[in-house]
C-alpha cells in the first residue's frame, strides 16, 4: 500500500509531533513521517524526532526560510504544522495548497492567532476547543478539516484550558491527517 510522505514543522515541545508519529506507526496508517523541520534549534520536539529516528533539521533564519527548506521537501506529499510559530510566505502556502495543514487551539473561527486559550478565558466563552484546518494565506482561516469542542468551566484558567485542549489535539490531529491522506491518495 502506498503511503504519503509527511514533514512536520515544529517550534517547541513537540507533543503533537509525538502523537502524529505514534499514530503513523500503526499498521493501517496511510502516512509515513519522513522529516521534522524546526525554526528553533532548542525545540524539544527535535529530541523526540531523534528518539523516534525521524530525520530532523532546524533553520532559524526567518528571511528566506521557505527557500532554505524547499530542497528538503522534494519527496514530501503533505506538511503538518504542529506548534510551528512562524507565518509562512503566501507563495509557499499557495504552492502547498490542500497539502499543508495546521492544528489550532480554539474552535475556529473563534479566537484566531496567538494566545487562543487566553482569548477564550478573557471572553468568558463557555467553550473553546481545537481545529485542524488547511493553511491559507490568512492566519487560521483555511478550510476546516476536523474540530473538537472543549467545555470551559468557571474554575478554568488559561493553563487548565490549555491542558484540556491539548488532550483533544492529540486525538484529532492524527485522525485529520489520515482523512487528508485518504483524499490525496484518491487524487493520485
Amino acid at each position: 500500500m502506498r503511503k504519503l510522505k509527511a514533514a512536520i514543522f515544529i517550534s517547541g515541545r513537540g507533543s503533537n509531533l509525538e502523537s502524529l508519529i505514534k499514530s503513523t506507526n500503526k499498521k493501517n496508517s496511510l502516512v509515513d513521517i519522513c522529516l521534522v523541520i524546526s525554526n528553533n534549534p532548542s525545540a524539544k520536539g527535535l529530541i523526540i524526532a531523534n528518539k523516534k529516528k525521524v530525520p530532523a533539521i532546524y533553520v532559524v533564519q526567518k528571511k528566506n526560510f521557505e527557500k532554505k527548506i524547499t530542497k528538503y521537501l522534494k519527496d514530501i506529499d503533505v506538511i503538518c504544522l504542529a506548534g510551528f510559530m512562524q507565518v509562512l510566505a503566501a507563495d509557499f502556502v499557495n504552492r502547498w495548497d490542500s497539502r499543508l495543514i495546521n492544528i489550532h487551539p480554539s474552535y475556529l473561527p473563534k479566537f484566531k492567532g496567538l494566545n487562543a486559550q487566553e482569548q477564550a478565558i478573557k471572553a468568558k466563552s463557555t467553550f473553546s476547543g481545537c481545529t485542524v484546518h488547511y493553511v491559507s494565506s490568512k492566519i487560521d482561516s483555511g478550510e476546516i478539516i476536523l474540530q473538537k469542542k472543549v467545555k470551559i468551566l468557571k474554575k478554568d484558567n488559561t493553563e487548565s484550558l490549555s491542558k484540556k485542549i491539548l488532550i483533544e489535539e492529540h486525538k484529532i490531529y492524527p485522525r485529520a491527517l489520515q482523512m487528508v491522506a485518504r483524499r490525496l491518495l484518491k487524487q493520485k
